[in-house]
Formats: structure tokens, C-alpha cells, sequence
């Protein structure tokens, strides 16, 4: 009697290596990229863009979704559930990679950005509340850059990092794939 992983090749346990090594990697860069941020945020008290703030979601994924992946590679858990792990995480952080390039063209000024963070600041309230508000508001425009580190600012370090993590993701999929003979 043969057991289903045994009898369909597909379901057969996927060896860690690769899909353990990419994931893992893909998580401790995701976690060392926002701990940054964060640092940025709260210690040097340089605030995010909105644009900025959506360039974490893609963090917030990559890190538990990395982590579950490494996790099931481990435990030796099916290479389809491994492949479609890391194909996740290869999407995520290449669009991710596209949004930082989008960002940085916009502190650029290749493009004009969202009109939420580039536009003219509107309703504010009347005027007895205009100044009390004017002290508790800093608005943060998404076309102005408020650090740079050898020509790059904090959207296009985004972007390298986030290709980064897409390359490995990627370089997991592909190895995991090819271990087990469904790519040539």
C-alpha cells in the first residue's frame, strides 16, 4: 500500500534546502527592512509619506508569510504548498519593488504622485480651529524627500531591498521546482 505523497510525485515532500534558505532569508531581510523604518520613524522622528506607509504592507506580508513557509519547508510539507509560499512572497516584493521605483520618481519629479501627499493641504476646519490644528499637524508630502544616503532616498532603498527579497524568493521557487523535476 503506497501513500498518496508517495503515489503522486507532486505531493511528494519537498527537501528544505532552498525553499528553507529563500524563505528565511526573505523574512530576516523583510524584519531588518522595517525594524529600520521603524527606527527611522520613531528614533530620528523622520515620518512617512503615505506612499511610504503603504511601501510596509508588503513587509507585513513578507514576514509571517516567510516565516510560515520556512517553517513548513522544515517540517518537509509539499513542494506545491512551498512553491505557491514562495511565489507569494516573489509577487508581493516585486510589486513592492515597482511601488519604491513609483515613489522615487515622484521625489523625483519624473511624476506627479497621489493628491493625498503632493497635493495643496485642504480643510482644515474653521478658522478658530485653524491654528490649534496647525500645531498638531505635520503633513508629510510624498515629493519631498526628508533623508538621503549616497543619492538614494528611503523609497529607493525600498525598492533595491524589495527586488532583493524578489530575487530570492524567486531563486527559491525555481530550485525547489527544478529539485524535484517539474522544471527543465
Amino acid at each position: 500500500m503506497t501513500t498518496q505523497s508517495a503515489a503522486i510525485p507532486a505531493f511528494k515532500p519537498a527537501a528544505g534546502g532552498s525553499a528553507l534558505t529563500a524563505s528565511l532569508l526573505v523574512t530576516l531581510i523583510a524584519a531588518a527592512t522595517i525594524a529600520g523604518a521603524w527606527f527611522f520613524q520613531l528614533v530620528l522622528e523622520i515620518l512617512p509619506c503615505p506612499l511610504c506607509l503603504e511601501q510596509r504592507y508588503a513587509y507585513y506580508l513578507a514576514i509571517p508569510l516567510g516565516a510560515l513557509t520556512a517553517i513548513a519547508a522544515r517540517a518537509g510539507a509539499p513542494r506545491p504548498l512551498l512553491l505557491a509560499g514562495l511565489a507569494i512572497l516573489a509577487l508581493a516584493t516585486f510589486a513592492n519593488a515597482g511601488l519604491g521605483a513609483y515613489h522615487s520618481g515622484v521625489e523625483w519629479g519624473f511624476w506627479k504622485g497621489p493628491t493625498d501627499c503632493t497635493g495643496p493641504i485642504v480643510n482644515l476646519g474653521n478658522a478658530g480651529d485653524l491654528f490649534s490644528k496647525l500645531d498638531t499637524v505635520k503633513v508629510v508630502r510624498c515629493d519631498e524627500v526628508q533623508w538621503r544616503f549616497l543619492g538614494l532616498s528611503l523609497a529607493g532603498y525600498n525598492g533595491l531591498i524589495s527586488l532583493l527579497m524578489a530575487a530570492i524568493a524567486a531563486w527559491g521557487f525555481v530550485r525547489t521546482a527544478k529539485r524535484q523535476g517539474e522544471l527543465p
